[in-house]
């Protein structure tokens, strides 16, 4: 793919192999590829690394996608596809994956105070740096992939107001859905997102579910939103 150092991979085996020791900026991986399928494969490399993944399937059952995006997976793609769809995915999840160049790299949350205008949003005990796109509970850092950050961006900069399946597809995945499942892709990220972030998943306090129109966070009381 122009652009793009590809290394490529027979079967689920190399492939881990090969991400051990390219150290690839993303992956594309064939849910159905010889020795270890992509489920497994997405399932080791999600446990060690936020590198973007993309799946691609041409599973037609909708629950077989949806255990690759619960596993992990940024997005899904289902055959037949054009290389183009495929060359603007990779390129749309590398994106939200990149590190933001206005901060700096360390983990600590409190070691942004350096006048760079670093803009964080409190509420209880969770930290998000809009700037260097990292959260944290108290003062331990909550691990979230550039798709999971940008979704959870997304939802604050509009904090009290619903955001529809279809706007988070555009703004976040950038792309309109051509099937009526691809809104899925949103409510598994969700799910995961409130895994990160919610004391009690079952009754979640930050980011809530609009009924019929899509998801909201919950809104930011004054000096809930703090520039350093």
């Amino acid at each position: 793919m122009a652009g793009f150092e590809v290394a490529a991979a027979v079967d689920g085996n190399q492939a881990l192999e090969l991400f051990r020791s390219f150290e690839p900026d993303a992956l594309v991986l064939d849910v159905m590829m010889p020795g270890l399928d992509g489920f497994t494969v997405t399932e080791r490399v999600r446990a060690q690394s936020e590198v973007p993944i993309i799946l691609l399937t041409s599973l037609g059952d909708v629950e077989d996608r949806i255990t690759g995006l619960k596993l992990g997976a940024d997005d899904y793609i289902l055959k037949p596809f054009s290389p183009k769809e495929l060359e603007l995915r990779i390129h749309c999840v590398m994106r939200r994956n990149a590190p933001s160049r206005r901060g700096g790299q360390g983990d600590n949350p409190g070691d942004s105070t350096n006048g760079s205008g670093c803009s964080w949003v409190i509420v209880g005990n969770l930290r998000v740096d809009l700037t260097r796109r990292k959260a944290y509970r108290d003062e331990e850092r909550i691990r979230l992939t550039g798709m999971e950050f940008s979704l959870l961006e997304l939802l604050i900069n509009q904090a009290g107001e619903s955001v529809s399946r279809l706007d988070i597809l555009e703004q976040v995945w950038g792309y309109r859905p051509t099937r009526s499942n691809d809104s899925r892709v949103v409510d598994v990220h969700i799910s995961r997102l409130r895994a990160k972030l919610e004391v009690d998943v079952e009754n979640p306090e930050l980011i809530l579910t609009a009924r019929g129109k899509g998801y909201m966070f919950q809104r930011i009381i004054q000096g809930g939103r703090v520039k350093i």
